[in-house]
């Protein structure tokens, strides 16, 4: 207590030769004290924090003392200060919050540790904040105290609301050092540092991240690489295959789902622009088959890609839930998009799942989704009490940029055989949001001829479906026509669209969504001898939407996807099946298919216009040379009379041209003033006449 008064003296002058180096060690190890008495052992402990309390006050602020921060002081001011407080987790566990504990409890080695270093943090200045966190994670790896988490998020809350709000992202980098130090740890205990990260990053909130937003979510997705490594060969060691720790696969799945949950924490925290470049990044990330470089072959390169794609997906979603951006131009650039429809494609069941709720996400933007969570065909859409806003500008110039592609890959997803009942109430979802948040009438209309060209999939069954397949996307068709067409309000397509549904209902209900997306669907074998009037028929509704104002023309045309290479390759097709697939595609899609002629016979003549055209090319490609070459090297004299003559010459044909257009009327005795191709004197000068600006040149 006399040191304790003595710190409080405030000196006029500072003393150069004073040194406290005794004073933290002692005082250090009083706060270890183990004597047998609790009374005594609590009360030297007291004593302790009180006298460090009083050594941080004397010295921290004076720069003329030895420096306080210096790790040899630090290193034994904070472990002591946490050894007093590891008992916080019981007392929080039987009192919810400090403030509501008793006057004795106030008095207890904890809460008098706790202040102290909470003083400690506080007065701690930018190039102090590493001495000062470095002793808190030696503490926790010494004593084991990442598993469980409990002490270790205590520890990081106080840290987090004690130092000052700027220097929050240096707490965060040192978690991250710290986390790639510990890659080859037990699973459980990087799964605490990790989600001691995702706390941290709460707290802090905006700003938590600093500078290097894109090197934290490297380092994140570093270690989630690492922990898939780890799972598929057993050991932390991949390279020699060899360790002496038991990898336990479960442990590690755990891991993985704290780095995601961590990403989505340090996403949430970040500003809008900075949030798109971090999914930007993530996605760049995903092995696709399109980017060869990232795609491992093999056994086991297949596994660990499969792996890689569903964990960072899973990632991407994670980021996208909590992203907001009213710009949809802004929220998925082309790069970006492309690269997400392209997982779109992979046959993994699982990754399309994931690419069409991320995409959902970032559609959503009045939290419309959950009111589609079940496909059904409702009677009265007001009951789902729809926020619907007016297609904004850059909703149409979105469609217009990219509307096609979603289109395409919604009608490949489709005709996919190992769609879940998932996938159908996703794509659900999607069509119907697509429908509030980015339609216009020609969006309308094209989704209208979506949904009808994935009734003729199932009608027609080219790809060999299976009957859940196509009773699904019967189902599917009935249940958004049954809700555009309400969206709408054209009476005469509520009825086309209502006595159908009613038809199925009488005569073959599998076709509809209340007995397919059930537990146990109700389906029929029977779907090739289906009548006419359960169908939905697309010159029905482009009659009576044509009516209406819509589109007819465009309603009438068949929908048809133009598949790209990017399509072809997101498949993994051999090379064979690419060939033909394309070959295909060509003859069927092209629009002279019709008025194609025979086969030209391959003559001598045949072959030797060819030749004589490339020669024609090799003529052009030179002449253009020559020209360019010319004004690059030639004097500037002749480039300049080169162009006068040309000036000099266009100039006389537009005179003529002018003297022709502007002849004067004839006189009223008829006879004619000047004769044809002559200068007529009474006429304006060409220079004085006022032609429109796009005629002037």
């Amino acid at each position: 207590s006399q040191f304790v008064k003595f710190a409080n003296i405030e000196e006029d002058t500072p003393s150069y030769h004073r040194s406290y180096d005794f004073f933290v060690s002692r005082f250090s190890e009083m706060c270890h004290s183990s004597h047998d008495d609790l009374d005594i052992r609590t009360k030297i402990r007291m004593s302790g924090i009180k006298g460090l309390q009083g050594v941080v006050r004397k010295t921290v602020n004076d720069e003329l003392q030895a420096n306080i921060w210096d790790p040899q002081h630090m290193d034994k001011i904070v472990p002591s200060l946490l050894f007093n407080l590891q008992h916080v987790e019981e007392a929080e566990s039987r009192s919810p919050s400090p403030l509501q504990a008793t006057e004795k409890e106030k008095e207890s080695p904890t809460e008098l540790a706790e202040r102290c270093l909470r003083e400690l943090l506080g007065r701690a200045a930018y190039g102090n904040i590493k001495n000062a966190i470095k002793p808190v994670l030696i503490h926790l790896d010494n004593h084991s105290l990442w598993e469980p988490k409990i002490f270790a998020t205590c520890c990081f809350r106080i840290i987090m609301y004690s130092i000052q709000p700027q220097h929050s992202h240096l707490v965060i980098q040192q978690l991250l050092g710290h986390l790639d130090a510990n890659s080859k740890s037990a699973a459980t205990v990087r799964a605490g540092i990790v989600e001691v990260l995702s706390e941290a990053a709460v707290i802090a909130a905006s700003g938590s991240v600093g500078p290097t937003v894109l090197e934290v979510f490297n380092t994140l997705l570093r270690q989630l690489r690492l922990s898939i490594d780890y799972a598929l060969t057993g050991s932390y060691d991949c390279a020699a295959g060899v360790s002496t720790k038991i990898i336990k696969e479960h442990e590690e799945r755990m891991f993985q789902e704290a780095v995601i949950k961590t990403i989505g924490s340090f996403a949430s925290t970040l500003p809008t622009y900075q949030q798109s470049e971090v999914m930007v990044f993530i996605m760049n990330k995903v092995p696709l088959p399109s980017s060869q470089q990232s795609i491992e072959a093999g056994k086991a390169g297949e596994n660990r890609n499969r792996l890689t794609q569903i964990m960072l997906l899973k990632s991407l979603l994670q980021v996208s839930v909590g992203f907001q951006c009213s710009n949809m131009l802004t929220a998925l650039p082309s790069a970006f998009l492309d690269r997400l429809l392209s997982a779109a494609l992979m046959e993994d069941a699982e990754i399309r799942l994931f690419v069409l709720e991320i995409l959902i996400s970032f559609i959503d933007r009045h939290g419309n989704r959950q009111k589609f969570s079940t496909i059904t065909t409702i009677s009265d859409i007001s009951v789902l009490k729809l926020k619907v806003d007016k297609c904004s500008r850059q909703d149409t110039v979105f469609m217009k940029k990219h509307g096609q592609q979603l289109y395409r890959h919604i009608y490949l997803i489709c005709k996919e055989e190992s769609n879940m009942q998932a996938h159908y109430e996703a794509l659900y979802s999607m069509l119907m949001l697509i429908s509030i948040e980015l339609a216009n009438e020609e969006v309308v209309v094209d989704l209208i001829r979506l949904v009808l060209a994935v009734q003729e999939i199932a009608q027609i069954n080219e790809d060999n479906l299976t009957a859940y397949n196509r009773c699904a996307l019967f189902a599917l068709g009935a249940a958004y026509l049954n809700l555009i067409s309400q969206l709408t309000t054209v009476p005469t397509f509520c009825q086309h669209i209502h006595e159908v549904i009613q038809m199925r209902q009488k005569e073959a209900p599998y076709l509809l969504p209340e007995d397919v997306f059930v537990e146990r669907p109700r389906l029929s074998k029977s779907l090739d001898r289906l009548g006419p009037e359960v169908f939905f028929w697309q010159s029905k509704i482009s009659e009576v939407l044509g009516g209406s104002g819509y589109n007819s023309d465009r309603l009438s045309t068949p929908y048809i996807p133009q598949l790209t290479d990017e399509d072809r390759l997101s498949k993994r097709k051999s090379i064979g099946e690419t060939i033909s697939l394309q070959v295909e595609v060509e003859s069927r899609n092209s629009p002279e298919r019709e008025q194609r002629a025979p086969a030209e016979e391959i003559t001598y003549e045949t072959l030797k216009k060819a030749i004589d055209s490339v020669a024609v090319e090799e003529q052009e490609r030179e002449r253009r040379r020559q020209v360019v070459e010319k004004f690059q090297k030639a004097p500037f004299e002749e480039i300049a009379a080169h162009c006068g003559a040309r000036a000099t010459l266009l100039q006389s044909k537009l005179n003529q041209i002018f003297e022709i257009t502007i002849r004067p009327p004839p006189s009223p005795s008829g006879t004619i003033t000047a004769a044809y191709g002559q200068p007529q004197n009474h006429s304006i000068p060409v220079y004085e006449m006022k032609f429109p600006d796009l005629c002037v040149y």
